[in-house]
């Protein structure tokens, strides 16, 4: 009696192990049209860019430039892009306003003004616009562009020196800053 009762348990414990396998491991990967969560803080490194800090009505009326993506979570080109967008914001995000809007969110036939981000979503992801400091469209690119298309136009928006005049934009390795001992 004691054995079965042995056996019984082994073979439910190895059946609720194979359960928890099957139900709890993700197969998604950057590669893949897979939910997985987050893209910027999977993939870019970087989380405090969901929820956007502030709304686009909000951030053409300041004078600050902005820039809009659309994305979706389970797109592999969005998951790619999420790097790109976090490398802006790294060199651009004190001056620039990142609203990346997930159009999962986007209520479905409502009519939009040139405030609302839906009123500029064209059906593809991911999709870029940049504003300058007036609220002016810059630019507006569809797919997994290269960072250095929409560095080059945030370049313009700041008066900056193009990429050809001006030494390489590279973040500061943490010793740096530091002062030799």
């Amino acid at each position: 009696m004691k054995r079965l009762w042995t056996q019984r348990l082994t073979l439910i414990g190895l059946a609720l192990l194979l359960w928890g396998l099957l139900t709890s491991v993700s197969w998604a990967g950057v590669n893949d049209d897979r939910y997985d969560g987050n893209i910027f803080a999977l993939y870019g490194g970087n989380g405090s860019l969901v929820p956007p800090k502030v709304s686009l009505s909000q951030s053409l009326k300041s004078d600050r430039a902005t820039l809009l993506v659309f994305y979706v979570n389970d797109s592999r080109d969005c998951k790619q892009f999420a790097t790109t967008i976090s490398q802006l914001q790294g060199y651009y995000g004190r001056v620039t306003d990142f609203i990346p809007i997930d159009i999962d969110a986007l209520p479905l036939g409502a009519e939009f003004t040139a405030t609302d981000p839906g009123y500029y979503y064209k059906g593809l992801v991911p999709q870029t616009l940049i504003f300058d400091r007036q609220g002016r469209l810059r630019q507006e690119v569809v797919g997994n562009v290269p960072f250095e298309t929409l560095d080059d136009t945030l370049r313009q928006v700041f008066d900056l020196l193009p990429r050809s005049e001006s030494p390489e934009l590279r973040s500061r390795s943490v010793n740096d800053s530091l002062p030799n001992l």
